[in-house]
């Protein structure tokens, strides 16, 4: 399923046009941007939690060359899936 077909069932099931369940659904995908680059979590009980967690910097190596690369730390988003969700899929 991909953002468009999202944008359909969300118009479909709450009675909106597909305008208005895109916005909703961009509004959604905003706050939880907001959120994690902020470092809060976003908890939606039933469903999941997203975070964020640290990768410390490594070695790695170019599959090509076989060159020694550094690889930077970065910050990474992290989706733990809710009971609810588990059960669903279950």
């Amino acid at each position: 399923m991909n953002k468009q077909d999202l944008v359909a069932v969300v118009a479909e099931s709450g009675e909106l046009s597909k305008a208005k369940a895109g916005e909703v659904l961009d509004a959604l995908f905003e706050a939880i941007t907001k959120s994690l680059k902020k470092k809060q979590e976003v908890r939606l009980v039933g469903f999941g939690t997203f975070s964020t967690s640290k990768r410390k910097a490594g070695k790695g190596r170019n599959p090509r060359t076989g060159e020694e690369i550094k690889i930077p730390a970065s910050t990474t988003v992290r989706f733990k899936p809710g009971k609810g969700l588990k059960d669903a899929v279950n």
